[in-house]
């Protein structure tokens, strides 16, 4: 095994050029690859493709990109609690493809595994289904979903050797290791870096072979949407 790790991760993102598909890890808030998207912010490559499930949220996380205009195209399965979104689709100054949130991991799973398309019920008489071709099977239309690729994918992990080796603490794993499977390039930064061999096999949740390069993230703010805390207890 070789190391992967970059000491430097600045010099990566600035070669990242306009018109590039980027998936993004991160559910809601928890687990975004917070300083990846600092670096794009800081290079501000044009006309961006993402695939995230919430094109950020509460101000923050990918819509520093949408602030910064960015990105033409999002797709996902979530557009809640992101008034910068909003006001961009009603201005008609990004295209939006809302997914379904089961197919859109499954069309990301399915990238990953080399399957370039699949069947699924979800989405039939209705508006997901136009365009679509559809089939019958056991007496229920099903939909011809193609699977879907990137250029690049940005991930955190919490853990991660310098081999690419990751391990994902609790929910912040969600769509990150489909996604490190289903991009040309994968760029991992994590909250803790350890040598290669350090990381215990029984805790690798990604194996480094889907991973090109690593590097050691800083300053994390680990956002949450909401805090209520209750007296009493």
């Amino acid at each position: 095994m070789y190391s992967k790790k970059l000491d430097n991760p600045e010099s990566f993102f600035s070669t990242i050029k306009n018109n590039s598909s980027i998936m993004s890890g991160g559910f809601g808030l928890c687990g975004i690859p917070e300083n990846s998207i600092d670096y794009l912010a800081k290079f501000s490559p044009k006309n961006l493709t993402i695939i995230s499930n919430n094109i950020g949220n509460s101000g923050r996380g990918l819509v520093k990109l949408l602030k910064k205009n960015m990105i033409s195209k999002a797709i996902c399965s979530y557009v809640g609690g992101n008034p910068d979104l909003e006001e961009r689709i009603i201005n008609g100054d990004i295209e939006v493809i809302l997914t379904p949130q089961g197919s859109f991991i499954e069309k990301i799973r399915s990238a990953g595994a080399g399957i370039p398309a699949f069947y699924t019920p979800t989405g039939g008489d209705t508006e997901i289904e136009n365009g679509k071709e559809t089939r019958i099977f056991n007496g229920k239309k099903c939909l011809l979903e193609e699977a879907l690729y990137a250029d690049y994918s940005i991930i955190k992990a919490t853990v991660g050797d310098e081999f690419g080796n990751l391990y994902f603490e609790g929910t912040s794993k969600n769509f990150s290791p489909l996604m490190a499977m289903a991009a040309k390039t994968t760029i991992v930064e994590v909250e803790k870096l350890v040598p290669i061999g350090e990381l215990e096999p029984d805790l690798v949740q990604l194996p480094g072979i889907f991973v090109k390069h690593i590097y050691l993230g800083k300053d994390y703010r680990n956002d949450i949407e909401f805090l209520i805390e209750k007296k009493g207890f």
